[in-house]
């Protein structure tokens, strides 16, 4: 996305120290988190009274503490345990720096790896300085230097995060990614949706939409650089507001009418190549899934026909592009089934619950997370792509005791998170799990109704 890129053009990178190892393999990590030493930002600069100036610091720091809580992979070491004053000692180890920190005063500890910083704010420009060391080691593992202006603390707070992890695990984070969903105002009288793109985290929520009216359903396309989302657009020669698929460039902010075709015109899915798209229709009063160019040329071509007139909609590409997985009732009750991409070879994946939706694919193609109506409440559930290893990811209760469902998920790029909606606390909030279904956090805290949540691409 432009806007991301250019906001950072001026940040100074230096290399990964040990770029080739690995220091945390995510698979063990549930079975001993590492312990992280963390100290607040030292503040470098000479004018000390300035509030917004050493507020920067605070807030870069309140994002990684964040970003890397939800990753589920440390133990933060309390500062009451630290043998040495950081605001005492440099940023880097002795004998090297005068002054500098010692590395047996974290080792005896216990300390995994130190996370060191320091910033400085020049003419309206933020210079933060970014070390991480291996403690038991004593090597440094990443050193990095981050310039952009003042406001762009949350965006250097993301960039380090992802750094870290890249430095620590091997891994691309996904602290940079960002999720769009459809959002209902909570005081609307008229009940409008809006569609709502929002960094990972719920913080810096930009409508791109606002024809009050009823938006839903957003997809991104594989570069990031679109989202496709469902209007129910007033068509003024008919007199009658239909489901219409419209497309939203994030470049230029512009949006152009994919399709207009009477009935519905939703559940978009970009291809591989952003060049077509899958979406349900339901002119023949049918609703199956076609494919169609996204420049409008040429017909749709349809992939599903019924049978017997049943509903064929939600189509999730699969990774590799081959493989389509929707929720379809030709068997009575709405499941889940997979076919390639042009139609053929359609199999029944799920078998559970009396209502299966929202299919997503996980990033390597081996995973697929659904919701699940079962009795009176939607769950999150992952089944592997073969059909085995149903498993439950959610179980909440509303205030009242009673189930509260859950619904919509989508996957994080790198595999490692699955955020969705649920209804359990002021309306449908978006929440976000870990993919083995522990560390469950809110993500939104507004008393809106926030739907259907779609997790970008990466965007770096």
């Amino acid at each position: 996305m432009k806007h991301i890129i250019l906001i950072f053009a001026t940040l100074l990178f230096s290399q990964f120290v040990n770029a080739e190892a690995v220091y945390i393999d995510v698979g063990q990590a549930k079975v001993k988190k590492s312990l992280l030493a963390m100290p607040p930002l030292k503040y470098l600069g000479t004018q000390t009274t300035n509030k917004s100036y050493i507020q920067a610091g605070l807030d870069i720091m309140s994002v990684i503490n964040n970003d890397l809580a939800v990753s589920n992979l440390f133990t933060n070491i309390a500062p009451s345990a630290y043998l040495e004053d950081p605001n005492k000692v440099g940023l880097k180890p002795a004998p090297g720096e005068a002054n500098g920190f010692k590395f047996e005063n974290w080792k005896t500890i216990g300390t995994d790896f130190l996370v060191r910083g320091g910033y400085d704010v020049s003419g309206g420009e933020l210079t933060v300085d970014m070390f991480v060391y291996h403690v038991p080691s004593a090597k440094t593992l990443l050193a990095k230097t981050y310039k952009a202006p003042l406001d762009s603390e949350r965006k250097i707070a993301h960039f380090f995060s992802d750094d870290l992890m890249k430095a620590l695990t091997g891994k691309q984070g996904m602290f940079q990614t960002k999720i769009v969903a459809s959002r209902e105002a909570p005081s609307s009288k008229t009940s409008y949706k809006e569609i709502v793109v929002m960094d990972w985290d719920g913080a810096n929520q930009q409508p791109i939409t606002s024809n009050q009216t009823i938006s839903l359903s957003p997809a991104w396309s594989t570069k990031g650089d679109k989202i496709a989302y469902t209007q129910f657009a007033f068509h003024t020669q008919s007199k009658l507001r239909n489901a219409d698929m419209f497309i939203y460039d994030l470049n230029d902010k512009k949006r152009f009418l994919l399709s207009y075709r009477k009935g519905i015109n939703s559940g978009a899915c970009f291809m591989p190549g952003d060049n077509e798209i899958l979406l349900t229709m339901s002119g023949n009063d049918n609703p199956d899934i076609y494919r169609m160019k996204i420049n409008g040329e040429g017909e749709p071509v349809a992939i599903t026909h019924g049978p017997n007139k049943a509903l064929n909609v939600e189509p999730a590409i699969s990774p590799d592009g081959k493989r389509i997985a929707f929720s379809s009732d030709r068997s009575g009750k709405p499941m889940i089934y997979v076919m390639n991409v042009d139609g053929t070879n359609v199999k029944r994946l799920t078998f559970a619950g009396t209502y299966n939706a929202t299919p997503a694919w996980s990033p390597d193609g081996q995973t697929l997370a659904i919701g699940i109506l079962d009795v009176n409440h939607f769950d999150i559930f992952t089944i592997k792509a073969d059909g085995t290893g149903l498993t439950r990811m959610t179980d909440a209760k509303k205030s009242n005791g009673r189930p509260a469902n859950n619904e919509s998920p989508t996957w994080s790029p790198d595999g490692t998170h699955i955020a969705f909606v649920s209804d359990r606390i002021d309306g449908k909030q978006v929440y976000v799990i870990n993919a083995d279904g522990t560390n469950e956090r809110r993500v939104t805290h507004d008393h809106a109704n926030w739907d259907r949540p779609k997790w970008s691409p990466y965007l770096r």
